[in-house]
């Protein structure tokens, strides 16, 4: 039996927001099972769609990574980006909350804390607190499953765009889940609702779900790079490529100064459970080294279950360091509208990962540092959890 998501449950019985004055948060995943997009199918039932919001990527995830999204195309009376030139646009200004009286927020999201869609949610519903305005989530799964957790939770004063929940990088709660952890953990006064999806299990691998794959964002392709994403996200905070201007991002990695052979011998020496590293070569398009042969590794997750993306990431960018030294670096600047702290830290949520990489910490080491934070966020979450 397919899931039925948040957003086939609302639409089964439309008439219940008859009344309502909407504003809807949206993208190119929002789609029913028919494939019709959500701000279509609303229309089509009669409900009163005043504008939709967009993300990060666009309405349909035309824009790459940290490029301001405008001038898309309209869905609905009127589309609004909330993400621009400034950190100002994460927010929705005030005149585009007069006249609704119901937010609904229906976005695919990956299951990693870096992914900036549930955080455009949490900073949304911070907007509304204290407002007369209805917050519903139509919840859709969550690729990596609802169970498994893994990596540092967030420190205090490492909160960016990249960084709202203070939970670990892979966190295995759903959007709506996520939404009444916000709410509780933040004391917002909002009027949340979650509608919840029927058929899904926490232990569900996406493809038993039935429910079409459609890509995120531009570098999101498939269920696979969803996979490998919570740990191969960390290499936008360093030197090394994390695939993206190539057919396969963040399965592929590397530099033109890496051997691929020497490489991959040292990752598969460290047995990250449930992958193997593949030595190739691959010419980015776009990006970082783009147009140059660089030498790297392709991810083959050989065991969805016991594989750890985390710590494949964290060891993706160890072995380069301790082959290459200083070539593989922690660049600083701005990122996602933050210069406080390094890329890297800003995506760990610490300062510790990347000082114990430099220092040379062995990898047991340092999986052995976020062990105290994901035992406690596992009985935190449990609390959270709206399927069995």
């Amino acid at each position: 039996m397919s899931v039925k998501t948040g957003l086939d449950v609302l639409l089964s019985d439309p008439g219940r927001y008859a009344n309502r004055y909407i504003a809807l948060i949206a993208n190119q995943t929002s789609v029913a099972s028919s494939l019709d997009y959500s701000w279509d199918a609303f229309l089509r039932a009669g409900l009163r769609l005043r504008r939709v919001f967009s993300p990060e990527h666009g309405l349909y995830g035309t824009e790459q990574d940290q490029v301001p999204v405008a001038g898309q195309p309209a869905a609905g009376p009127q589309t609004v980006s909330l993400y621009g030139d400034s950190i100002s646009t994460l927010r929705p200004v005030e005149e585009m909350l007069d006249g609704v009286d119901t937010v609904i927020f229906d976005i695919q999201d990956v299951g990693a804390r870096y992914y900036t869609y549930v955080n455009t949610m949490a900073m949304f519903m911070e907007s509304l607190s204290g407002r007369d305005v209805e917050f519903i989530v139509l919840d859709r799964p969550n690729p990596l499953g609802g169970t498994a957790v893994e990596g540092p939770s967030l420190e205090p004063g490492f909160e960016s765009f990249v960084g709202v929940f203070h939970v670990p990088v892979r966190h295995g709660l759903t959007a709506g889940e996520l939404a009444l952890w916000y709410k509780e953990r933040h004391r917002l006064d909002v009027d949340l609702k979650v509608t919840g999806m029927m058929g899904w299990r926490r232990s569900m691998p996406y493809a038993e779900t039935g429910l079409p794959w459609v890509t995120p964002s531009p570098n999101m392709p498939t269920p696979e790079t969803a996979l490998v994403y919570p740990g191969m996200c960390l290499l936008e905070g360093t030197s090394l490529s994390e695939g993206r201007g190539s057919t396969t991002p963040f399965q592929l990695c590397g530099a033109p100064f890496i051997e691929p052979g020497e490489y991959s011998a040292l990752l598969n020496a460290q047995d990250v459970p449930g992958v193997r590293f593949r030595p190739t070569y691959f010419k980015p398009t776009f990006n970082k080294f783009a147009g140059l042969a660089s030498g790297g590794v392709f991810l083959h997750v050989t065991d969805p279950v016991s594989f750890k993306p985390l710590l494949a990431g964290v060891a993706v960018v160890w072995a380069a360091r301790k082959i290459h030294g200083e070539r593989c670096s922690f660049p600083r600047g701005v990122y996602e509208f933050n210069s406080k702290h390094p890329a890297f830290d800003l995506l760990a949520g610490n300062a510790v990962l990347r000082g114990m990489i430099e220092a040379g910490a062995d990898i047991t080491s340092i999986a052995a540092s976020w062990i105290s934070d994901e035992e406690r966020f596992r009985e935190t979450k449990k609390s959270f959890h709206l399927y069995d």
